[in-house]
């Protein structure tokens, strides 16, 4: 019998073996504390020097590896955020970004049409083609289900229309930038392209009590008009079908996670949704479970939401409004953004002096702007290079928070305990 068995087999099962053992061992291995998992990207390499401190120099061309990612940014707003939402847009704005913007309903169709018209007649806007505004806008409940829906909405659209982009971004206009694109862009060149951002934890503690035990209806899931979400008195049990994680609603998640949250082809990310639709304060809870139960990408997961946000102790639903007195605990942070802030506040006035080197009704500059900046004319009026980067001092901070998080300390330890 031995002598009949086909000369093929060998060969087919070594084949065979050989690529399982290859993508184990690329999912499990780590170099210096950080995993190896994403080897498959020709175009992408994680090396050891990534780990050790970040180069930032002054000025970085396109020739310099590696190449800069691109982001997609979701920038959400409501009534009366229409300045706000101006303001953060031309704050982070980099050529080699998209951005999607959305003012939901409750807004006035007079200040939505405001930000429309910005949004498609801004000169740069226009030359470069970056940025859309979603013109039929959702009724968007803040601790409802229908914020999940809107953010899938705006990836679903990015998926689509929005090219090649590496991490969705989402925002909403009382959030605002401690750094700038060009420090954000190069100190993001050196981090794997798959590991999503995303604060987390399984430890409920009273939120299952009081948010996956009873049950609320999001009414504008069915209503024209903004209202309340509303409680059933009917209670549930904890889920056994996945465990439940919590967090902040404010994250940085990869494109292969964001394309398998809206193809769901498990259908995983399907059956959380539903069951988040009648839970108080979705947002804080669906991409974590999702991402967490999902055994592809729950080895993917940096826990942190990339901000900085004061509580309240104990917190309360929303976190405290953010002053000049909070500008030192927010540079100390080395987080790339902020929430909240108040409409014009003074604080924004100085991140924008300080920090961002922006003018008043200006873009952040960046390597991109070639503009001469005469008589107050601003320099990112005229488009250059995108991918000629100029880092400042945003990039050194920020370098202190991705290497901390990516440390043998943080990374694995923190991943969805």
């Amino acid at each position: 019998m031995r002598n009949c068995q086909p000369k093929w087999i060998l060969p087919l099962a070594f084949g065979s073996i050989f690529p399982l053992f290859l993508l184990c061992f690329t999912t499990i291995a780590s170099f210096n504390g950080v995993p190896l998992l994403f080897l498959y990207r020709s175009s992408y390499h994680f090396v050891e020097n990534q780990l050790k401190p970040i180069p930032v120099s002054t000025h970085i061309t396109i020739s310099t590896p590696p190449s800069p990612p691109r982001f997609a940014y979701l920038i959400s707003g409501s009534a009366g955020n229409g300045k706000m939402l101006r303001r953060m847009l031309l704050a982070i704005y980099h050529p080699l970004n998209q951005y999607i913007v959305h003012l939901d309903r409750k807004a006035s169709p007079a200040e939505r049409q405001t930000v429309e018209q910005f949004v498609t007649d801004y000169k740069v806007f226009k030359e470069v083609g970056n940025v859309r505004m979603i013109t039929k806008a959702n009724l968007v409940t803040y601790r409802g289900c229908t914020m999940v829906a809107n953010t899938l909405h705006a990836a679903a659209i990015m998926l689509r229309e929005g090219g090649n982009w590496d991490w969705f971004i989402n925002l909403s206009a009382s959030d605002y930038p401690l750094v700038t694109q060009d420090d954000l862009l190069h100190i993001f060149s050196y981090v794997p392209r798959d590991l999503n951002f995303i604060d987390h934890t399984s430890k409920m503690g009273w939120k299952a009590g009081q948010r996956a035990k009873p049950v609320i209806i999001d009414p504008a899931l069915y209503n024209s008009k903004k209202a309340e979400v509303f409680w059933i008195t009917q209670r549930r049990s904890i889920p056994t079908a996945f465990e439940l994680f919590t967090g902040s609603a404010w994250m940085a998640l990869s494109r292969p996670f964001v394309d398998y949250c809206i193809w769901g082809w498990d259908n995983l990310p399907r059956k959380v949704l539903m069951y988040y639709t009648n839970f108080l304060s979705s947002p804080e809870g669906y991409f974590h479970t999702v991402i967490c139960n999902a055994k592809a990408f729950s080895n993917t997961t940096v826990n942190n939401d990339l901000h900085f946000i004061l509580w309240d102790n104990p917190p309360k639903q929303h976190p405290r409004r953010l002053t000049l007195s909070h500008m030192q605990r927010m540079l100390n942070s080395n987080a790339p953004f902020a929430r909240k802030f108040h409409q014009n506040s003074r604080v924004l006035d100085k991140i924008d002096t300080d920090l961002l080197s922006r003018g008043k009704e200006m873009f952040t500059p960046g390597g991109w702007c070639v503009g001469s900046g005469e008589n107050g004319t601003d320099p990112c009026s005229v488009v250059g290079t995108p991918t000629v980067l100029r880092p400042g001092p945003g990039a050194k901070r920020l370098q202190t928070l991705i290497n901390s998080l990516l440390s043998n300390d943080n990374f694995r330890l923190r991943q969805c305990k």
